[in-house]
């Protein structure tokens, strides 16, 4: 009997510390997005994942690591200009996005480990936290071997791993959400599905499509062309849409197309949002639904202006992170709305 009674309280300690990861999380999403908008991402040029937490400490030092930087592509394409001290300016910005990451480590292993040791959790659910552990590790892995494809000879990193670190951000994110919700609303036993789930979750991987574009948009640097909306200059269809072969490509590596693609699919999820919700409001769905149901609606329209006002202005870096941040966001509601429905 008391084990019963503990059980809610111990699930919503769990809970409560994977949403801390969680928060973190959606920091270095919106961190690493400050970081690629204002071309710090290649300032570091080595990987030292135990070694590297301390900073530079003296001038030296600071020599040495600008010294290593001087012989990177970055540098003698872009940056020849650049002196030590304005080095720092974009090495501060990759460092912190690296000790943050190395931070959300920490956050997860130690109250881990606590929480094993005190049997908050059981040995058959070991398996999905480890793997949370496991898959923010080879996310660091991910991230250096985005950093290294721009260390060769385009001073750019690819638009593929790039999406691919982006990707693998929000998928762990997703997972720790959804273990840390259901603790926090236990599913009731064998009950089917809210009629209205697969049509949130049709919504959620459509959105997810959306960023998933974004990504390759980031990539290319395509949001820096055809700076007008709604048409791209003069058109609707822009020239050079499928100028690449085989056609495929175009989807990933021409910058009108990507621009293209992801001006349309958002443009698409907006409206999907926009009929979802106006529909929802005359079907009987979950209390903690109806929120989210209003929540989304409100955060698409906050992320339609974003994202025009970014195109229009050329992808200024405070705009370009407070999109990312807001599709982050948004991508939460929604995971949040599937959960909600996941049973009737």
């Amino acid at each position: 009997m008391d084990d019963d009674l503990e059980k809610p309280a111990q699930d919503r300690a769990v809970a409560n510390w994977l949403l801390v990861c969680c928060s973190l999380v959606f920091a270095m999403v919106v961190l690493g997005g400050f970081t690629r908008l204002t071309g710090s991402g290649l300032s570091m040029v080595d990987w030292r994942p135990l070694m590297g937490i301390l900073p530079p400490m003296n001038d030296a030092e600071w020599q040495r690591v600008f010294a290593l930087y001087q012989q990177s592509p970055e540098f003698l394409k872009i940056n020849s200009h650049m002196d030590v001290t304005a080095f720092k300016g974009i090495y501060w910005l990759e460092y912190l996005h690296r000790l943050l990451g190395r931070t959300i480590g920490v956050v997860f292993f130690i109250p881990f480990v606590v929480f094993v040791i005190r049997g908050y959790i059981r040995n058959n659910e070991l398996p999905k936290y480890l793997l949370m552990f496991v898959l923010g590790g080879l996310q660091g892995l991910l991230g250096w071997y985005m950093v290294k494809s721009g260390l060769v000879d385009v001073p750019h990193v690819s638009q593929y791993r790039l999406t691919a670190h982006l990707v693998a951000a929000f998928l762990i994110y997703a997972y720790m959400f959804w273990v840390a919700m259901s603790l926090l609303f236990p599913a009731p036993g064998n009950t089917a599905k809210h009629p209205w789930y697969g049509k949130t979750l049709g919504l959620t991987v459509l959105l997810t499509v959306t960023i998933i574009s974004g990504g390759f948009v980031a990539g290319l640097k395509a949001g820096k062309i055809y700076n007008t909306f709604p048409m791209m200059g003069d058109y609707w269809l822009p020239p050079g849409l499928m100028a690449l072969d085989p056609f495929w490509r175009n989807f990933f590596d021409n910058m009108t197309t990507a621009q293209f693609d992801h001006r349309w699919l958002a443009l698409a999820t907006f409206v999907a949002i926009a009929v979802y919700w106006f529909t929802a409001r005359h079907v009987d769905l979950p209390r903690r639904a109806r929120p989210a149901v209003n929540a989304l609606l409100h955060t698409a329209v906050l992320q339609v202006a974003l994202g025009i006002a970014t195109l229009l202005l050329a992808v200024p870096v405070l705009l370009g992170a407070a999109h990312q941040a807001v599709a982050m966001l948004l991508f939460t509601v929604a995971l949040y709305l599937v959960h909600a429905l996941r049973r009737a």
